[in-house]
Parts: C-alpha cells; structure tokens; sequence
C-alpha cells in the first residue's frame, strides 16, 4: 500500500530526529513524507533538512503561522499546507506527531490491517510515554480512540469524512464522522509508539476552553458535555480542567458559534455517545 504521511512541527529539535529516523527504518517504507515546519525558532529545519538531502522522499515546507498554541485549528492548517505537496495516488494518508518513535514494522501493520478489511477506515497502535524509567500507556481516552499523534485514514474514508476539520476536536470529529458513514476503526494494542511529549503539556487556558467549544460544535448538547467534560478532567487529574471546558461550552453557546456537523450527524453523534454511556452501566 502507499503510505504519505504529513508531519506538522513547532520547535520540535528535542524529538523530531527520533521520529523521521523511525521512519525511515519501516520495513514499510512510506511513498512520502512531509515535513510542514511551522514558525519554528529552533534547528527544526536543519534537522529536517538533513533528512531531505538523504531521502528523496521526504519534503520539508515552511510556513509562517502564530506563535500561539492553539490545538486544533493550528495544527491542521499546518496539515494542509502539507497536504497541497501530495499527489492524488496514495492508499492510505497519515497525519502523525513530531515527537513519536515508531516501531519497525508499524506501516507494515497498518497495511495488513486495510488490506485484510475493506471497510476498515481508520487504524493506529497506542502511545506510550515514559515514567520512571518505564514506558506506560498514555491512558487518556477510550481504547477504541485513535489519537490525534497518529492518525492514518484509507483515502475513501478521509475524503467521505470532508477530510479534517480546523477545530479543537478534530481528531474525535473524524471518528464519529467515519462511523456515520458506517467505516469500522481499529487500535492495534501490538504497536506501541513512544510518545515523547505528553499530550497537553504545552497547552494554555484559552486553548483548554476550546475543548468545551469544540464539544458544542458536534453538537454534544449540554447533558452529554457535562458528563463528557467531568470524564476528561477526571482522566488528567484536574477539577479546574473541567470549568474550562464548560466555560468554553457556554461561551460557544452565547455565541452561537457554526456547527462542524449537520443535525443529522449529530443526532448521530448523540446516540451513538449515549450508547457508550449506557453501556458502561451494563
């Protein structure tokens, strides 16, 4: 299968050497990677330029965006700038972290996984990160969630979701969206990816609060964001994390923010989370 991947990175020197060397170590090599360097101060793109002289299939591109952290709508620009490098014959297309270690045979994996299921749009292994010595499992989310570091889509399946929405919460938006247009996921617990930089480490209040806005803009409704937002503080360890993310709610409410899903998909979106809900009571 072809494999492209787009690799968005902000003063990422620490980790990014560790990442595309994983890469190119696959005993599935990648058809191309891109680099998108976005305003970094650092050596991130003499690292990356390193790379690029050696592999003619890797690319870096630099863009100029805010040096402000705002996940989501950053990240996903960045994404796209990327994404207009990338031509149209690709099997599968990776959205993937700047600070991750990959194992050898993780393309691989992923191949087998797609080729031996048609319907199957969106795959990924686990991340870890390191704690006293050891790497343990960044238990954040579901472990049916594919996370946000380590993306990869079947092309019909990215391209019938509207590819990524620009938004905190784009990497929960793509799920919801493929299982409405009925595409099976899966998480492959034999592939552990190391994580070098834990999830939200540089994350500040106002980008906390986009998480409350991001649930209104699926169109969560307030019962569901209530519960959702208290599972999530209570996973990082943080009550204060849950005013932000219903401070955020409520701020997108007034304003009447646009929604990111139609009423259909989010009728959808809201049975298919009360049944999560429910079935955990079972």
């Amino acid at each position: 299968m072809n494999f492209q991947i787009i690799i968005p990175a902000h003063n990422e020197e620490v980790f990014i050497k560790q990442t595309l060397d994983s890469l190119v170590k696959q005993t599935l090599l990648p058809k191309h990677v891109v680099v998108v360097n976005d305003n970094s101060t650092d050596d991130t793109k003499q690292i990356v330029e390193e790379f690029t002289s050696k592999y003619n299939w890797m690319s870096l591109v630099n863009i100029t965006s805010s040096n402000k952290h705002l996940p989501g709508t950053k990240i996903i620009h960045a994404f796209y700038k990327g994404y207009e490098l990338l031509d149209d014959d690709y099997d599968v297309i990776c959205k993937f972290d700047a600070d991750l270690i990959f194992p050898k045979n993780y393309l691989e994996q992923l191949a087998f996984h797609f080729n031996e299921n048609n319907k199957l749009g969106m795959v990924s292994g686990f991340c870890y990160i390191e704690k006293n010595n050891q790497w343990i499992l960044e238990n954040l989310t579901r472990k049916d969630h594919i996370r946000g570091a380590l993306k990869a889509y079947r092309k019909a399946c990215f391209e019938q979701i509207g590819k990524l929405k620009p938004s905190m919460g784009w990497d929960t938006i793509d799920e919801l969206l493929a299982k409405y247009y009925g595409w099976e996921l899966l998480t492959d617990e034999s592939l552990q990816v190391k994580h070098l930089k834990p999830t939200g480490i540089s994350y500040n209040k106002a980008s906390k609060h986009l998480q409350g806005e991001a649930m209104y803009k699926m169109r969560y409704g307030f019962v569901i964001t209530l519960i959702s937002a208290l599972k999530l503080a209570y996973k990082k360890g943080s009550f204060k994390l849950f005013k932000d993310y219903m401070t955020g709610f409520f701020k997108a409410r007034k304003e009447k923010l646009p929604f990111l899903v139609s009423e259909d998909q989010g009728k959808f979106i809201r049975d298919l989370r009360w049944k999560g809900i429910f079935g955990k009571f079972k």
